[in-house]
């Protein structure tokens, strides 16, 4: 069968997609001076601009290209090439201007790239007109944003210059400045250069390095230096997102372009502050607000180049947001007429035009740069119904920006002057960069003040935003903002982003800048109340918050207390009304670091040579650039790796241009070109594909992009709103639809509420129930937020507690008041001067009962309730309230005390829902039966009184707390692997970052890291692939390695919780990773795979140190002893040298004879030279001797036990985790054996389901995961 032709490649262009000479046609100059001698120059009328040369890329000859394309024809881009204006030119005569180019013949191929309309292009780069001068005017400098009918933008940079009419004028005759004569004229021309990216402030500097080139050449030579200035830009690479700008001398200046600073950012080369200068903070904030709310927008400047820079200020202030509509920042005085389109658009023109476009336009937005003021059109409604912004927000930012320093005078007053016009430049940019910073970090933090608390109304799992009561949680004077913002498209873009768990700029300020109690509420407490502190936070006081405690050091389990169970916090006479993160000062952020690599120079004529050269030594330059490097310096090993791939390609070096990306996937896979690597393998040649099956670096990479499906249907992204049902709802719908609504996520919780809604009915629930128990419940959560609590009574209370439920005014054996139930008490709130009684915790409760008084001729329902410390018995007349209470208090008496038995404070947190949810069916229900509705969400209490049996002691004893990464989810998710990592104190590091971590593995490649410090959430969910994962190892105090399913072993940053690099040479499922002990240097990691490769890799340059394959497969784990590698397969354990030579081996069959059996696990104590196994099917744990693995085995059975599924060593005990029986009841178990003794000393009751993992915590805890059953970690003392 014959091989597939090799597909064309189209390679990646330069900075440069089009160079343009702009002016006024021959035609309207022929006869020119003689009506200037007749009337002036004033009184000529504008000339119409065109074009006049076009120069695209590729600039080599079509001679040389045919020789340089011999030995690759796959490779290059559409002939493209630079071409004169066409139209009928005489031939060329002396003194008769620009006009006098060489003809280009007829049948030129012209192909213009970027759709770029050359229609257009004159108006634009001439706006004004062409007005002719009698007297040379200063070069000026504009800048475009051209949109193509995909609403592809690029971007253009124009100079315009000034030349005599007549060539004895055309040289400077060595004087700055050329000098009018009598009857001279002056006419402009434009040069303009597009590019895919805004590089402003760099064309700019190149445009005017040209300028100077351009001035002393006669007319009918100008074509030949901007080619060549064309030809440089298309030269130069696009720099990859990052830390790393290139430089290129264009002679006199050293132009720099920087690179974005990740994929998802723009490129910024503008300065930031301009806005700044131009408007009041209050007039910035009013045009952001004009810009959120989407109006139609015109900016009006007498300096055409500020219109669009100060237009591309406001979009990079609003990153990640994005306007979606039209942007034309520049309008020619020919086009004046766009600004009737009667949809939503942001343009600008001339001051000139002001007064008419305010007459004329209606509904428009007016703003004026020169003046910094903000108008509306004549014929708009007086206010435009343009809202504020809201107002703590607003307040905020203008505090910010009045500590910006924007004036670099004053950062210049007290240094010397630079004698060198590029050091002072540099002086300048690092300047610029800092100050960019600080104003995006100031722009960015008022776009999360403002939408941080949309995530709070989305439910991810259906794609629903609850509109409705995001807006009901809005200040009342900010609400019409808030009304016309979430019609945009641009909110219902940054929407999809939330839904889509985007981890941008927004993501990550929002994570940076929310306070402690948000941290942690927002995977503990499901039912959001406000809590005290934040009751607190809205009284006055002069008081601040005191600090909490931060340690780096493992925590005393036995010390701390459940997150609702904080000692009581007098730091609530502390309050600090600003907010610990919410401080009006500038961030004092400096930005990143940055480094610069110097373009090699372009040597002319341009022909095939000298691009080859040109490429050859840039090659050389990156070689140099990477073999000078330390291979800690990923990130910017990565941009050169990358940079090198690129000129490999534009050589025709597919392979070396292959290797150097495949190199990416260890330095920084963020980057990785992932579509011009699939087209360049489809490219290659069958020669050049059979040499990569052979290149072990290759042949993966080619193999995944081979392997690759096609692309896979592109997931429904839309966004729904939330709206009340209009149809009856089977249990499956009405859980969909509970969800949606925010209420309750998790589905079993959901179908008792279900059970409790159709009590007595047919199981479906009609659209009119739902849509009161849904108004019951918002009803109820909204009047929480309103409870205000006394400050003598905030007192008594711990920060984080919570008013959920207040009964109405009673008599009470306590006195007369309100019943107050937070998540740890209940408490009196008298009447008449607010006091505080206590009437119990939930802990301290015995007994709860609900009879009846007599009073006068009637039987009052009262509730009693029995404390475990008092001899009174708490009574209250709650009347028709009294069943409800009844049942609340019960529940969450039963949810207090599992919590206790169990150490979980998540059933605290379940109980809390449980009683909010037979508040709102009572509500809901108005029946008799009500109560005996509501009592079917009663859950606890009847765990409690089914389940009397208590925990075992030694199991109440040794475990120490429960954590439940699946807290928020709609149901549990298995826990595959965990993994302590101990505290480091690194001046670089925020001090949370310093503490312990608790790394724990769910399914589908998902990552939670916990504080080990405080057991509260430090990093919510990332994912880690799309794979189950395996192993996690600790390698270097910043790196922790995760192998997967998919083969691929993820290297996670500790500080960033971000992966970016990837190591790809296994090709199945990496099943364990082991760091190598001690101080060897370079420290090794080894690797398996379930086939049995094992690899050890160097942990500096991450390279395949050895590699070799064990016979069998099945390779489940490894450990490292006395120079050799362990390694349990599925049918033997063997012992094998560091580079695969067989010392050991104990087959299975050996021992086990015809039985049906294979390992599972193992683990070596090298003290007592043995060897501890379980195997499939076995309730023992089997012993060898290390010295004669055959010698015959010890056993130590284990009772209840149905089989071992993962095991490790902490001090002298094995611990190991199974699926057993407790009190006949399958359960997770976990056995406790001395390894001296081989005796089990404990047998722990450990969760719901099977124990899927263990890790040791500094050998004082061990931590165990269980199965999706339950998806909990328990924390336990060591002994």
């Amino acid at each position: 069968m014959a091989e597939p032709a090799p597909q064309h490649l189209s390679l990646p262009s330069g900075l440069l997609e089009l160079c343009a000479l702009l002016g006024a046609s021959r035609d309207s100059l022929r006869g020119l001076e003689q009506v200037v001698q007749k009337k002036g120059v004033n009184d000529l009328s504008s000339l119409d601009p065109e074009v006049l040369s076009v120069f695209v890329p590729p600039f080599v000859s079509t001679e040389d290209s045919q020789v340089a394309s011999a030995s690759c024809t796959t490779l290059g881009k559409a002939r493209k090439r630079s071409f004169r204006k066409k139209r009928e030119r005489p031939k060329p005569e002396p003194g008769k201007g620009l006009s006098g180019e060489p003809r280009v013949p007829d049948s030129e191929d012209i192909s213009i790239s970027g759709g770029v309309d050359l229609l257009a292009l004159p108006q634009l780069c001439f706006p004004g007109g062409v007005c002719v001068a009698s007297e040379p005017k200063e070069d000026q400098v504009h800048f475009l944003v051209l949109t193509d009918i995909c609403g592809n933008r690029t971007y253009g940079v124009v100079a315009q210059f000034y030349r005599p009419l007549h060539d004895e004028y055309c040289f400077y005759n060595g004087k700055t400045h050329w000098e009018p004569a009598a009857g001279c004229c002056f006419v402009p021309f434009a040069v303009c250069v597009v590019s895919r990216l805004p590089y402003y402030n760099s064309l700019k500097d190149c445009l005017s390095c040209l300028l100077t080139h351009l001035k002393l050449c006669k007319d009918f030579e100008v074509d030949n230096p901007i080619k060549d200035f064309a030809a440089k830009l298309s030269l130069i690479p696009t720099p990859p997102p990052g830390p790393l700008h290139l430089i290129f001398n264009m002679k006199p200046l050293q132009v720099v372009f920087p690179s974005r600073a990740d994929p998802e950012s723009p490129v910024i080369d503008l300065d930031l502050h301009l806005p700044l200068l131009c408007f009041r903070p209050e007039k910035v904030l009013q045009i952001l607000t004009c810009i959120l709310t989407e109006q139609r927008i015109v900016f009006f400047s007498s300096d055409w180049a500020l219109l669009t820079l100060v237009a591309e200020c406001f979009m990079v202030y609003l990153h990640p947001l994005q306007w979606q509509h039209t942007f034309v920042p520049l309008l020619s005085d020919q086009m004046l007429d766009f600004i009737m389109a009667p949809t939503s658009f942001l343009m600008g023109c001339h001051l000139d035009h002001l007064e008419e476009v305010s007459k004329e336009g209606d509904g428009l937005v007016l703003i004026n740069i020169d003046n910094g003021s903000i108008s509306y059109s004549k014929s708009s409604d007086s206010d435009m119904n343009v809202p504020d912004l809201p107002l703590l927000a607003a307040q905020t930012f203008i505090q910010r920006v009045q500590g910006l320093q924007l004036h670099h005078e004053l950062h210049l007053a007290h240094r010397s002057s630079s004698t060198d016009l590029n050091e002072g430049r540099a002086h300048r940019r690092a300047w610029q960069q800092k100050l960019n910073c600080q104003i995006q970090q100031v722009t960015l933090q008022l776009l999360v003040s403002i939408f941080r608390e949309v995530k709070n109304h989305l439910n991810y799992e259906h794609r629903v935003f609850n509109s409705e009561e995001f807006l009901k949680t809005r200040a009342p004077g900010d609400q019409w903002f808030y009304k016309q913002v979430l019609d945009t498209y641009m909110f219902h873009s940054f929407l999809k982003a939330r839904l889509n768990r985007m981890m941008d700029a927004f993501t990550r300020m929002d994570l940076n800048t929310q306070s402690e109690e948000d941290r942690i509420n927002g995977t503990l407490i499901s039912p959001r109340r406000p809590t005290i502190e934040k009751m607190a936070s809205r009284k006055p006081s002069p008081l601040h918050v005191a600090r909490r405690r931060m340690v780096v050091s493992m925590p005393n389990l036995q010390d701390i207390a459940t997150p609702e169970l904080v000692p009581k916090n007098s730091s609530l006479r502390l309050v600090d009304t600003a907010g610990c993160r919410g401080s009006s000062t500038v961030l004092n952020v400096a930005p990143k670091s940055t480094y610069t690599f110097k373009i090699p120079e372009i040597h002319f004529p341009l022909v095939s040579q000298c691009v080859q050269a040109y490429y050859s030594d840039f090659v050389t330059l990156l070689s140099k650039a990477i073999n000078f490097l330390a291979p800690e310096n990923s990130l910017l090993l990565a941009r050169y790796f990358y940079l090198r791939g690129l000129v490999h390609l534009m050589q025709g070096q597919l392979l070396n241009a292959l290797l150097d990306f495949q190199n990416l996937y260890k330095t920084d896979i963020q980057i990785f070109p992932a579509d011009l690597v699939r087209r360049t393998v489809a490219s290659l040649s069958a020669p050049e594909r059979a040499q990569a099956e052979r290149t072990p670096e290759l042949k993966r990479l080619l193999s995944q992009v081979l392997d690759q499906p096609g692309e896979a249907p592109k997931a429904d992204d839309h966004v729904k709103n939330f709206e009340l049902p209009r149809k009856h709802m089977q249990l499956e719908d009405f859980v969909k639809r509970i969800q949606e609504s925010g209420i309750v996520k998790d589905a079993n919780i959901i179908h008792r509420l279900f059970e409790a809604l159709t009590v007595g009915q047919q199981k479906q629930i009609d659209p009119e129930t739902f849509k009161d128990f849904y108004n019951c419940w918002k009803e109820t959560e909204a009047e929480a937020q309103e409870v205000s609590v006394p400050w003598p009574v905030m007192e008594h209370l711990d920060k984080n507690e919570c008013v959920y439920k207040l009964s109405s005014s009673v008599k009470t054996s306590l006195g007369v008041g309100k019943i107050a139930m937070t998540q740890k008490r209940l408490f009196l709130l008298t009447e008449g001067r607010p006091g505080y009684v206590e009437i119990s915790t939930f802990r301290n409760i015995e007994e709860v009962k609900c009879t009846t008084v007599a009073f006068l001729l009637r039987r009052i329902p009262t509730l009693k309730i029995k404390m475990v410390s008092k001899k009174e018995v708490f009574e209250a007349n709650l009347k028709a309230e009294c069943d409800l209470w009844h049942l609340m208090v019960k529940e969450m008496w039963a949810g207090k005390k599992l919590a206790d038995d169990y150490k979980d404070p998540q059933y605290v947190q379940q109980a809390l829902t449980n009683v909010l949810l037979m508040d709102a069916v009572v509500g809901t229900l108005h029946f008799q039966g009500a109560i005996y509705a509501a009592s079917k969400l009663s859950y606890f209490n009847k765990m409690k009184n089914e389940l009397p049996m208590a925990v075992p002691k030694t199991t109440s004893e040794t475990l120490k707390h429960k954590i439940d990464p699946s807290a928020g989810e709609t149901a549990p998710r298995a826990i595959d692997i965990l993994l302590y990592t101990p505290g480091h104190l690194d001046p670089a590091e925020k001090v949370e970052d310093a503490h312990p971590k608790l790394w724990c593995a769910l399914d589908n490649g998902r990552v939670t890291v916990y504080d080990a410090a405080s057991w509260t959430v430090h990093q919510h969910c990332f994912k880690v692939g799309t794979s189950k994962l395996n192993c996690m190892a600790m390698v270097e105090q910043n790196q922790v390695w995760i192998g997967s399913e998919d083969s691929v072993i993820y290297i996670i940053n500790v500080h960033s919780m971000s992966c970016n690099k990837q190591l790809t040479d296994h090709r199945s499922s990496v099943t364990d990773l082991i760091v190598q002990d001690g101080n060897k240097a370079p420290r090794e990691v080894f690797s398996c795979s379930v086939d049995g490769t094992i690899l050890a890799w160097n942990v500096s340059t991450l390279r395949v140190t050895s590699q070799f394959q064990l016979p069998g497969g099945g390779l489940s784990s490894i450990r490292l002893h006395g120079g050799r590698l362990w390694c349990c397969t599925s049918s033997s354990i063997v012992a094998v040298t560091t580079n695969g030579f067989l010392r050991q081996e104990l087959k299975i069959k050996e021992n086990f004879g015809e039985t049906s059996t294979s390992f599972l696990t193992f683990q070596l104590l090298p003290e007592q030279e043995q060897l501890w196994a379980a195997c499939a099917g076995y309730s023992e744990v089997f012993i060898w001797s290390l010295k004669d693995l055959s010698q015959p085995l010890a056993r130590v059975p284990l009772q209840d036990c149905s089989e071992i599924s993962c095991m490790i060593r902490v001090k002298q005990q094995i611990w190991a985790g199974s699926r057993g029986l407790s009190q006949g009841q399958p359960k997770g178990k976990i056995y406790v054996i001395d390894t001296k003794t081989r005796s089990v000393e404990k047998e722990l009751v450990a969760h719901a389901d099977a124990v899927r993992t263990l890790c040791s915590a500094e050998d004082r805890y061990v931590l165990s995961g269980s199965g999706r059953d339950e998806g909990k970690i328990a924390i336990w003392k060591v002994e």
